[in-house]
């Protein structure tokens, strides 16, 4: 596993090297946080993502925190001073572990398996909150053009229904894609004869 160590002191970045070595992790990447941290990042292409800070300021944490929010990756933060806010933004961003007043190299790993279970815990409730979502809009599409073929072909709503189901099927694509078809026309011709 590729790690990326973000931190502006090179001591307490050599510690947390020391934690990953001693649990067996050796892929690691320092990143330079005076440089572009996107950039950096993506050309290291770290699988986890350790940000070290000793008192961050708030224009400091707002650039980590939109490094955060651009990649897709579990993101563990140290930081020796918080607040209530900065502790909400962090986990606003999808910072995965934010640890304060914690660094030590024995914490290391722990802390970043629990970076890893929570970005895949939460990263799956996207997903599937993705797909709860495209499937109440084509059940919205699918009632919308059952609805102009009950109108315009003077058909119950089964027989709506096993239209488009017998059209996707000879077509060879969903019953959703139909549907939408059929909305986008009735939009373009609207009440024609």
């Amino acid at each position: 596993m590729r790690i990326a160590i973000i931190d502006t002191s090179t001591t307490r970045a050599a510690i947390i090297h020391d934690g990953l070595r001693d649990a067996g992790l050796t892929d690691v990447a320092l990143i330079d946080p005076t440089g572009p941290l996107v950039a950096q990042v993506e050309a290291a292409a770290p699988e986890v993502v350790l940000i070290n800070l000793e008192n961050p300021s708030r224009d400091l944490l707002e650039d980590f925190f939109a490094m955060s929010r651009a990649l897709a990756r579990p993101i563990a933060m140290f930081v020796d001073q918080s607040d209530a806010d900065a502790t909400m933004a962090a986990i606003d961003a999808g910072v995965s572990a934010y640890v304060v007043d914690g660094l030590s190299k024995q914490r290391i790993k722990p802390v970043l398996d629990v970076a890893i279970r929570r970005f895949a815990a939460f990263s799956r409730l996207q997903a599937e909150l993705a797909e709860a979502k495209n499937a109440l809009a084509d059940r919205q599409t699918i009632d919308r053009a059952k609805a102009i073929l009950m109108k315009r072909r003077g058909l119950d709503e089964p027989a709506a229904y096993a239209l488009l189901r017998a059209h996707a099927m000879k077509s060879n694509r969903r019953i959703a894609e139909v549907a939408e078809a059929i909305v986008t026309s009735d939009a373009l011709m609207g009440d024609l004869p």
